[in-house]
């Protein structure tokens, strides 16, 4: 049975610099340093400048997931283009048998109650295989991200143990984050990960931790200013950016 803290009754801050829709528009350089990053949470997610790789923060560490699967420590004097963070207190706690990834989506949904809510989900466990794929570093002029992300190559890790985190975002919230969920994968030996795409787990936990103010801090760069943020077609460059390969 799930185990709540209480904590759905407390108002809990998530963070976020830039707009995904500054992100579809090619805006990949920010001016905001891993280190200013992680004053406002433990536990998050987002990319690097240039679109050097995925980014995950997991306790307080925040790691870069290389186009080759491979992970690393990123210093704390890189920047960011778009990342989400809070400081993870999970108010509900489960147990999962052998589900996928499909059988987790719907744990989720009955277990958050609401779609009008962020959440910050993670779970941690063992799995039979986790589909990855990860941005490859660009070099300017930078192109559109639906471009960038275009037959990427996909990196499977099989029989592993690991973690999958990210967050569940509000439809309403398009443009703004990634609507439904966007979760980065890091194995336990914190060596190897990239952007979930699939995944079969075999057991592990569950953890949900609601988000009920959204804190946006929007770059104050050039490329920001020019960005065409509202296109007609967001919709379907995000689901095009964000399908399953």
């Amino acid at each position: 049975m799930p185990q709540s803290s209480g904590a759905a009754d407390v108002r809990h801050t998530v963070f976020q610099t830039s707009l995904l829709s500054a992100l579809l528009d090619g805006v990949y350089d920010g001016s905001m340093k891993i280190g200013d990053l992680l004053q406002h949470g433990d536990f998050g997610l987002g990319t690097f400048n240039a679109l050097d790789g995925e980014m995950i923060i997991l306790d307080s560490v925040c790691y870069q997931l290389h186009d080759s699967g491979a992970a690393t420590i990123a210093s704390t004097a890189q920047q960011t283009p778009f990342a989400v963070v809070t400081v993870f207190a999970p108010g509900v706690t489960v147990e999962l048998p052998q589900s996928s990834r499909q059988d987790v989506v719907d744990t989720v949904t009955e277990l958050t109650g609401s779609d009008n809510y962020l959440y910050a989900i993670k779970l941690t466990g063992q799995f039979d295989w986790v589909r990855t794929r990860t941005v490859k570093r660009q070099r300017k002029p930078y192109r559109p991200l639906r471009e960038v992300t275009k037959g990427e190559p996909t990196v499977q890790f099989d029989d592993i143990d690991g973690v999958v985190a990210g967050f569940r975002t509000p439809l309403y919230e398009q443009g703004i984050g990634v609507p439904g969920g966007h979760v980065h994968f890091l194995d336990a030996a914190r060596e190897r990960g990239g952007h979930v795409l699939d995944y079969a787990l075999r057991h592990g936990k569950l953890e949900v931790c609601l988000g009920t103010d959204l804190h946006l801090s929007l770059p104050l760069t050039e490329a920001f200013r020019r960005a065409h943020l509202t296109p007609d077609d967001l919709a379907d460059q995000v689901q095009q950016t964000e399908r399953h390969s």
